[in-house]
């Protein structure tokens, strides 16, 4: 039934727009056009360019695209590493209406083949570092459509640039119009990215993002961090990894400065915070570690006060320890590919700094509460769709819903429908609730181990293993075992120069759980990780069914 507030006020453009992060690279332009943007290398070969200079190249890159009949719906996928050209397709590609596809430059030909079939592809733009893989996922590809190739030669790239494409992205976005009038979508569900799973069980997902999720995700990620006017971010998060969990959106949104990192190595991360001044920077708890334990010399002359950005795993105490030496303040955050990266944060409270940094470490490793503009994120009993008591013991799924959940899976209704049964997004991560209200993970459902009917959480155990003053990364997984049906397996990775024996890590474990938690086998290797740090466990499963020993 209509009332008084419904009648003879209308929706127009006057008072009613889309909501889109496009809006946020022209502000920053008109705002300040003449503030660094980008910058990209060192010493003389450094690029740098203004907002007002990236926005004219994100138009020209647009108008390029609809030149070669690029728009609404098409689909533009990306080969590239962190460097400039990646800033630009961020709104470059959505200006015309298109979404843009950004692929793991880790991936197998196959599988990059799949993914151009599968999300039909129109346009691939690619690094000459990954012209290999481009050339053999073109071959590989099923479809007969074409697909127009552009490559990017990185100035800064030592060696030869292989190419794979018919012409080179400086001459295409030169045929492109600076002034490009370019609008913002019709509607804010308009599809604006689409991402890939990791695929680990058959072949990726992909998850679609829309407009007005992007804006959101990225204000949240503004709001959850403080993040300041003109902040200087450093890349060294992926940005083909939930588009960068939409920080290009949120950098463009404060007008500060995307400092591009073609590797994530050490040295160059440490060189880039002393030269660029950088003052926020995000990665998976690997990346944090092995800043963590870099030589002193390194280190030298590094500024306190650093903010960094964790999500993928639980930060341990010794990272959080180790980080503190450094200065650098560390939020935890977790999300999925589902929900934009990032959806829920765990805010730090002042009393905390008067705790021991063993407690620190397990307040800060919870993932938290819903994001501000994330409607809801709580622990639910996937059988009945009620919250479960927040005791920190009743176990539950972790559940979203809101404005920072995709729109789906990609020709997948089925999957859809699941992921979003019951009005909220299931994400597969089993936890507990605490009493104030704070979430913590307990593990994935399908990385809990039955033993001799009990349930180990495989986090718990990986828990103990990184307060072993020797362990720099830790991943237990289930190994089947004749009598009590499947034991926990620990593969470890130590720090440079430690010597630690299997026998002294199951002694430690014992030290802290129940010995039916402690692992049965010890495995000492370089653990296998994704591109964004994340460990492979399905890799080690497989690794730990040819045990017969403890190693």
């Amino acid at each position: 039934m209509s009332s008084i507030y419904d009648q003879d006020l209308p929706r127009t453009e006057a008072n009613y727009r889309p909501l889109s992060p496009l809006s946020f690279l022209e502000r920053s332009a008109r705002v300040y056009p003449d503030r660094m943007a980008v910058v990209h290398g060192s010493g003389e070969k450094t690029i740098r360019r203004t907002w007002s200079q990236t926005y004219r190249r994100c138009r020209q890159l647009a108008s390029a695209l609809e030149g070669v009949g690029i728009g609404k719906g098409d689909t533009v996928a990306v080969l590239l590493p962190n460097t400039p050209p990646m800033v630009e397709v961020h709104f470059g590609v959505p200006m015309t209406g298109a979404v843009l596809n950004t692929i793991n430059t880790r991936l197998d030909p196959q599988t990059v083949a799949y993914i151009l079939d599968h999300g039909e592809a129109s346009v691939l733009i690619v690094d000459s570092e990954f012209a290999p893989v481009a050339r053999r996922a073109l071959e590989l590809r099923k479809s007969e459509a074409p697909i127009k190739v552009i490559d990017t030669v990185d100035p800064i790239l030592e060696g030869t640039s292989e190419t794979v494409g018919d012409i080179e992205y400086e001459a295409f976005i030169a045929q492109g119009d600076p002034e490009y009038l370019w609008s913002l979508p019709g509607d804010e569900w308009d599809a604006i990215a689409l991402n890939y799973t990791s695929g680990t069980t058959g072949n990726p997902k992909g998850v679609v993002y829309h407009h007005r999720g992007a804006a959101l995700a990225a204000i949240s990620n503004i709001m959850e961090w403080d993040m300041p006017k003109h902040a200087i971010y450093l890349w060294t998060l992926p940005m083909f990894h939930c588009n960068g969990w939409c920080f290009p959106w949120a950098v463009a949104a404060r007008a500060g400065v995307n400092v591009c990192l073609r590797r994530v190595e050490a040295k160059a991360i440490f060189d880039a915070i002393r030269e660029h001044g950088v003052d926020h920077y995000c990665g998976a708890p690997i990346v944090h570690s092995m800043l963590v334990n870099a030589p002193d010399a390194l280190k030298e002359g590094v500024p306190a006060g650093v903010k960094a950005m964790v999500a993928g795993a639980a930060p341990p105490a010794s990272m959080i320890e180790g980080m503190e030496r450094m200065g650098f303040d560390l939020l935890h955050v977790y999300g999925l590919t589902e929900t934009y990266g990032p959806a829920t944060v765990c805010p730090k409270h002042e009393h905390w700094q008067t705790l021991d940094i063993g407690e620190r470490a397990r307040l800060n490793a919870r993932q938290g509460v819903a994001y501000h503009l994330q409607e809801g994120a709580c622990v639910m009993e996937p059988s009945t769709m009620e919250m479960v008591a927040h005791d920190g013991d009743t176990m539950g799924e972790i559940m979203f819903r809101g404005n920072i959940v995709m729109k789906g899976y990609l020709k997948n209704p089925k999957a859809t429908q699941e992921a979003l049964a019951g009005g909220w997004f299931h994400s597969g991560d089993l936890a507990v609730a605490d009493p104030d209200g704070y979430m913590k993970i307990k593990d994935r459902s399908k990385d809990i181990i039955i033993s001799g009917g009990e349930n180990i959480s495989s986090i718990e155990v990986e828990d103990a293993l990184y307060r072993h003053p020797a362990v720099l990364a830790a991943a237990v997984v289930a190994k089947s075992d004749t009598r009590w049906g499947e034991t926990p397996c620990a593969f470890v990775e130590l720090k440079e120069g430690a010597q630690v024996s299997a026998e002294d890590i199951i002694a430690h474990c014992k030290q802290h759980m129940a010995g039916f938690k402690v692992p049965r086998h010890v495995v000492f290797c370089e653990l296998p990780k994704t591109s964004t740090g994340k460990i492979q466990k399905f890799e080690l499963r497989k690794k730990a069914e040819a045990l017969d020993t403890v190693s």
